[in-house]
């Protein structure tokens, strides 16, 4: 599966959904009701890192699938929405096999 450009979309699409949902629903409350900075920090940074390995994957995969303008877009916009990517797995990648 990480061997084609869809198949490295799809896993870091997970990761990077993943990582933004526990971002948002573990690390901030985690930071502002229990005063622990550092989860926000720690898992933050690894978002942040796969949020641009995301990017990356979306225009690989717009190169070699020649995919069009519009759903390089619309997938570049849901990595800013909780549970995005895996809609664009859901709608744009299982249409592409």
């Amino acid at each position: 599966m990480f061997t084609t450009a869809i198949g490295r979309l799809r896993i870091i699409g997970i990761l990077e959904g993943t990582s933004f949902l526990v971002l948002l629903l573990i690390a901030m409350p985690l930071k502002y009701w229990a005063d622990l900075p550092i989860a926000v920090t720690i898992v933050g940074a690894l978002h942040g890192l796969l949020f641009v390995l995301y990017l990356l994957a979306v225009l690989n995969v717009w190169i070699v699938e020649r995919w069009s303008f519009l759903k390089v877009l619309l997938a570049g916009l849901a990595s800013v929405l909780p549970f995005g990517p895996f809609i664009v797995d859901k709608k744009l990648l299982q249409n592409s096999k």
